[in-house]
């Protein structure tokens, strides 16, 4: 446990981490259909992504493997309220997702979590809701015309 108190041992175990975490969407993603590039299989993308996040993991580590670090790790308080934050709008999404529909889901994250963090106003982060809002009319209802309604009243 001494090694995860500097700065150097930190930044190498969250790299190995990484890895291990890619390596592990990698193998299970390949169990899938892999397919082309033309005509990508379920297992594509999940083991493109695992490639991506090994080869990033090994980047960190090896990189504060031989990197000089100077100074003292400093041991901040937990940040309670960005915790709570994000929790709460993990579930906001499940629950408005659900019962409301994709827009009042999307607002919903993006708000609340914008909340979390102090330097945010109610202002400011109710104008990157509604930014999330019209980005996520764009891409998923207009361009990807995924089946999820914008609005919805009840469960369905």
């Amino acid at each position: 446990m001494r090694a995860l108190k500097s700065k150097r041992g930190r930044d190498y175990a969250g790299g190995m981490l990484m890895a291990a975490i890619g390596l592990a969407a990698a193998f299970q993603g390949s169990s899938y259909q892999l397919g082309t590039l033309e005509r990508m299989g379920p297992g594509f993308f999940p083991t493109a992504l695992g490639v991506i996040l090994t080869a990033v993991g090994v980047a960190i580590a090896v990189t504060a493997r031989f990197a000089r670090y100077e100074g003292e790790l400093e041991v901040l308080a937990p940040e309670w309220r960005g915790w709570a934050c994000i929790i709460g709008a993990l579930v906001a999404f499940v629950v408005l997702g659900k019962y409301g529909g994709l827009l009042p889901a999307t607002f919903a994250i993006v708000f609340i979590s914008a909340l979390g963090d102090r330097q945010n106003t109610f202002l400011g982060a109710m104008v990157l809701g509604l930014a999330a809002v019209a980005v996520a009319i764009v891409v998923f209802w207009w361009a990807l015309q995924l089946q999820f309604p914008l609005f919805q009243w009840g469960g369905g």
